[in-house]
């Protein structure tokens, strides 16, 4: 078994092990206490006040809550972006030199495919299904989600998805070789993904397969959620944003996963029964990937949608004023769902196809950058002139406005024909669409997870943690993936498992350069996704617990969210009377807020509720 595989199998089984070790401390196994509220705790904190679930991990098992499915569904993405960093490590320690330094050609392109999918499919899909889960229902002011069940079924299809893609890297050293990683890279393309006899392709794609049920089954659920079970108040004239693009992103899931199930069960009788579906003397070779992409493209703002929800609707609260032109950010993100169903052959341009068709796949896919380029013009208008408070989740959306920006402009490049035919399958592509998967969406993740950090644990996380890790996170993006653009430039193939060739445009010096500067990088982002772990566990389990429902001081600005209008619900309910003691030690009284973030001064002109820092033992625990 090749030392790539051996490594990865070690990092993930240890990394399993320490998931299982923390969730035996993330609450009382032998009784169920809400972790949010629900319920007051007397005398022994061990007491069971509320049986509403059943106790230990039989809730996490059964439960069909959507905020535990929500934190589940976080989980599960936490775990998948940390599997898929280990892939992508393993990637760029790989090709800090020329000759490649630790992995065969084989596990390099068994790494490159799972990473891909692991992120996309894994990661992706499920961290913005963790916040739909939890918050919608909040939001629109519903009990729970429509069909509860199915939202519990949804999540459970993903483990075994997960399983079964990664089940070669488990396999391989069981079955001498019998079963190994698939090797197609994450487009799977023909007849590469035919003609691999590896029955750990047939896995993956089953895999995959099951991801996309699950995708769609929640699609469903958050569609009919959002037209069914909105309060009375919720109409679609002030609908908060984050519910929009959700449901936007719902639509497109509806229309284009089911063409991929299709397409990979297509590809799936071409291994095994030998249809021609995609052989040359059948559908042909460009039928999978037009299959794919128009799928595909879709994925992109299925992925990047909800993020820009999460910014539109969190980065008003800390400019100090409402989202900028409301209905033109709704509508263009009407306007991306309808447009991105019409641009997937701009990744086949280099295919040879008509070069009519071809010019209509490019002025649509420019075209698609107008609405955009409006949500962009309207993030940085409601910033203009405001009374910004840099907090950590503020940081990370004006990082994602950022590198949204860069990954944007890339991409306008890559929607030209002349500029694609040359730059097509180099590195440029790939450090455009990690601008994208990574500079966008995980910023936008990142902020929602911050922002609602104090409504789903009941605790605020360590803030200047919080901003190393935005820090590291920036700058470890912008090395890593400009360095991959310059490689694009330089003519570097992507998918090259080393790249010590004759011929190469630049000189291999120049190359190297480049490569070590993106793997320095990736260690910056390492670093910076360590960190964020650690903040989150220790906060979670030791951080200071939150006394005011409205942490951030939104009501000031009226700007406070039924989500967190609910917190202070459940707060209220836990402490029904306050603490004398409080007071004697410096605490404020039923008219005081507590300030949770040192962000803001007390002192701060404006600010008409006081508000009283921390303990000071707290900071100097921190």
């Amino acid at each position: 078994m090749p030392v790539g595989d051996i490594v990865l199998t070690g990092l993930m089984a240890v990394l399993l092990v320490g998931i299982v070790g923390l969730l035996t401390r993330v609450e009382n196994w032998r009784s169920y206490t809400p972790l949010a509220g629900g319920g007051a705790v007397t005398g022994d904190e061990t007491a069971v006040i509320n049986r509403e679930k059943p106790a230990g991990i039989i809730r996490w098992l059964t439960t069909v809550d959507h905020k535990d499915i929500g934190l589940l569904y976080g989980l599960y993405a936490i775990i998948a972006l940390a599997v898929g960093g280990i892939m992508a490590m393993l990637i760029r320690i790989q090709l800090i030199v020329p000759g490649g330094a630790i992995l065969g050609t084989n596990a390099y392109n068994s790494i490159l495919t799972s990473h891909g999918i692991t992120m996309l499919f894994l990661f992706g899909t499920p961290i913005i299904a963790a916040f739909a889960n939890y918050f919608i229902p909040l939001l629109i002011g519903a009990d729970d989600m429509a069909f509860p069940r199915i939202n519990a079924i949804a999540f459970w299809l993903l483990p075994p998805a997960a399983l079964l893609i990664w089940a070669g890297f488990f396999l391989a050293p069981m079955t001498e070789n019998m079963i190994e990683p698939a090797r197609t890279a994450w487009t799977m393309y023909t007849p590469l993904s035919v003609e691999q006899t590896n029955p750990g392709v047939d896995l993956m794609l089953l895999g995959l397969h099951l991801s996309g049920v699950a995708a769609t089954m929640g699609a469903i659920n958050f569609i009919a959620t959002i037209f069914t079970e909105r309060d009375g108040e919720v109409n679609w004239a002030n609908l908060d944003i984050f519910s929009w693009t959700v449901l936007t992103q719902s639509a497109l899931i509806l229309f284009s996963f089911p063409l991929l199930g299709s397409a990979i069960v297509m590809l799936l009788l071409d291994r095994n029964l030998s249809t021609t579906f995609f052989a040359v003397e059948g559908g042909g070779p460009l039928l999978w990937q037009h299959l794919f992409w128009f799928f595909g493209h879709p994925e992109v703002y299925i992925l990047v949608l909800p993020p820009m929800g999460l910014v539109s609707l969190i980065l008003p609260k800390f400019s100090g004023r409402k989202l900028f032109g409301f209905k033109f950010v709704v509508y263009s993100t009407l306007a991306i769902g309808v447009l991105s169903f019409g641009v997937w052959a701009h990744h086949m341009f280099s295919t040879g196809m008509d070069p009519r068709l071809r010019a209509s796949f490019m002025a649509v896919s420019i075209a698609i950058s107008i609405p955009s380029a409006v949500k962009t013009f309207n993030w940085i208008t409601t910033m203009w002139n405001g009374r910004l408070r840099l907090t950590t989740p503020m940081l990370f959306c004006i990082g994602f406005v950022s590198n949204f920006i860069i990954g944007g402009v890339t991409g306008v490049f890559l929607a030209s024909i002349p500029v694609n035919l040359i730059l097509h399958d180099t590195y440029y592509v790939v450090g455009h669409f990690h601008y994208i998967v990574m500079g966008a969406l995980g910023f936008g993740a990142f902020a929602g997870i911050y922002y609602w950090f104090p409504v789903f644990t009941g605790r605020m996380y360590q803030r200047t943690l919080g901003k190393a890790h935005f820090w590291l996170s920036m700058v470890g993006t912008n090395v890593t993936f400009f360095a991959m653009l310059a490689l694009g430039y330089l003519g570097m193939p992507r998918r090259y498992a080393t790249y010590e060739f004759d011929g190469a445009i630049a000189p291999l010096t120049q190359v190297a350069t480049f490569h070590q500067l993106a793997t320095v990088g990736a260690v910056i982002l390492l670093v910076g996704q360590l960190i964020f772990v650690w903040n989150i566990v220790q906060s979670w389990l030791e951080g200071p617990k939150v006394e005011d429902g409205d942490p951030w001081n939104l009501e000031r600005d009226g700007m406070l969210d039924r989500e967190f209008q609910w917190f202070d619900e459940q707060l209220e309910a836990e402490s029904p009377e306050k603490d004398p003691s409080l007071l004697a030690d410096g605490g404020q009284d039923e008219g005081q807020s507590a300030l949770v973030d040192d962000d803001e001064p007390t002192e701060e002109v404006g600010l008409d509720r006081p508000c009283r820092p921390l303990a000071q033992a707290q900071d100097a625990e921190r």
